[in-house]
């Protein structure tokens, strides 16, 4: 990352393997992809790092063991993915880049340093560049941190993706209830719309700053963050001002009704009335049908 090589012990990869776009895959909020029966979480190593932008520097890494291998670019339509930890709990992390295997003389970290979060030492490369040896549970415990605060990030496209058209347009439904999100996506879906959900407004509030979406639908009383929280600050960001939010209620407060609005929300719908027809109808009156 920023030009600063990583090395992972290879004895601690599960796999390594290029993710195509498409296999990435949405569900409570959280990006994963299936590697055989299994989904492996998804995150950007940038992110665990902290040093850039899911789609900002580079994460360049090698892996330390008796053997070399040539280097290997991703494509445009392909992720590369590191795989760590057991069958149990795994992640699939994103890179920049492979740089193969090396055999690394490991130097241990100045210990004027103290403990430096995810990395257990360094090492030189072949052209005197220097390497930071990851540790890698030190790095499974961070990523446990990031997925607990609610602060995960999504891996966002390439640029060059994100600047061309999208065929269906898409929406973000954000509900406390595992049953509300489900009832959302599935209609969403079966009209034609590409549906991601979140659990509350903290994660809805990850996901819109980090995916692009035609719309979000989003809940009022629920945990961590609220809905009227949730789209004043949707309101209130300059990139995201323009994304209509529509508010769904259980209750039918007059108050929350005019929170609501006072906001910037641009539909409020009560699920006391709440019908298939009623909330694909206000989902079209927004943003029209889902082929753009």
């Amino acid at each position: 990352m920023g030009g600063v090589p990583y090395a992972f012990p290879l004895a601690q990869i599960a796999q390594t393997l290029r993710l195509p776009r498409e296999n990435i895959e949405a569900l409570e909020g959280r990006q994963h992809f299936k590697l055989g029966d299994q989904p492996v979480g998804l995150l950007a190593a940038h992110q665990v790092f902290d040093c850039a932008d899911v789609r900002g520097a580079r994460c360049d890494v090698s892996a330390s063991s008796h053997h070399q291998l040539s280097t290997i670019h991703h494509q445009p339509s392909e992720l590369p993915i590191i795989v760590l930890g057991d069958h149990a709990t795994r992640y699939g992390l994103v890179v920049d880049r492979f740089l193969g295997e090396r055999e690394l003389v490991v130097q241990p970290l100045d210990p004027r340093l103290g403990k430096v979060k995810d990395i257990s030492a360094a090492a030189l490369m072949e052209d005197g560049s220097p390497v930071l040896i990851v540790d890698v549970d030190d790095m499974m415990r961070s990523i446990e941190k990031l997925i607990s605060s609610g602060t995960l990030a999504r891996v966002r496209p390439d640029p060059a993706l994100e600047s061309k058209p999208t065929k269906r347009k898409r929406i973000l439904a954000v509900d406390d209830s595992l049953t509300v999100r489900e009832l959302e996506r599935k209609l969403l879906t079966s009209r034609g719309y590409l549906a991601d959900v979140a659990v509350d407004g903290m994660d809805g509030w990850n996901a819109v700053r980090t995916g692009v979406y035609d719309l979000v639908i989003t809940d009022v009383d629920m945990p961590r963050m609220d809905g009227i929280e949730f789209a004043t600050l949707i309101k209130r960001d300059p990139h995201l001002k323009s994304l209509p939010v529509m508010i769904v209620s259980y209750k039918d407060r007059e108050a929350d009704r005019l929170r609501g609005l006072e906001a910037g929300a641009d539909y409020y719908l009560t699920k006391g009335s709440f019908q298939d027809e009623t909330l694909l109808q206000a989902v079209a009156d927004l943003i029209g049908e889902p082929e753009s």
